[in-house]
């Protein structure tokens, strides 16, 4: 996964012209700086910082981390130097921070967490935040016609995609597309308040994380 984020950095936003998800973006982009601003945010996997340049400039401070430097260097010129702390880290052994962090972003990285990961995950992440800070997770619905075609599954229920690079290149890519059910099932252990929103192309989920 990493290999494949590293080589499509210069690509990646991409994904974000598509004509048909417009309408849908701009929705978002509208509501989500709602729902962190005025605090300390720990963002995962920020990638090109697509989704940051959005909430930064109205939250207190921004630690975003990705595994990949190749999309943080196209991330940096987003976003105001004096607020985004840009980190290369592992979503799974995040770095450590001096003080717990007052909200949660995870922007289409739940899709690539291998269900049997989903609980690490979780822990993790909330361990780094405020007992009770707000969270969001957002990430692509299935799409016929839209999304990349699924291209085989696990024996543990994961889906993965085939995706095909500018330079040729072809990768094997995990993508899960879960359900409303599904999610308030995995996040509920976890979480409180939880609101799903669902829009034609992306879902997100909403709630306040709970007390490691």
């Amino acid at each position: 996964m990493q290999d494949y984020y590293a080589a499509r950095a210069a690509e990646y936003d991409e994904v974000y012209s598509k004509p048909e998800r417009q309408a849908d973006l701009r929705r978002i982009e509208r509501w989500l700086p709602g729902v962190l601003a005025g605090r300390s945010v720990l963002e995962v996997a920020c990638g090109t910082g697509y989704w940051t340049q959005f909430f930064a400039p109205c939250c207190t401070r921004v630690v975003a981390v990705d595994c990949a430097p190749e999309t943080i260097r196209i991330a940096r010129p987003r976003v105001p130097p004096q607020k985004v702390e840009f980190i290369v880290g592992d979503a799974y052994s995040l770095p450590a921070q001096p003080e717990l962090l007052g909200a949660g972003f995870a922007g289409f990285w739940w899709s690539h967490v291998p269900r049997a990961r989903v609980a690490e995950f979780l822990r993790g992440f909330h361990a780094a935040l405020e007992p009770g800070a707000p969270v969001v997770l957002l990430d692509n619905r299935f799409v016929p016609g839209s999304s990349t075609p699924i291209s085989g599954q696990d024996a543990a229920g994961n889906t993965y995609q085939t995706r095909r690079l500018s330079d040729g290149t072809t990768h094997r890519v995990l993508k899960n597309f879960p359900s409303e059910q599904e999610l308030r099932a995995l996040v509920t252990p976890f979480a409180t308040g939880l609101r799903y929103h669902e829009w034609e192309f992306f879902w997100a989920l909403e709630y306040a994380a709970a007390a490691p």
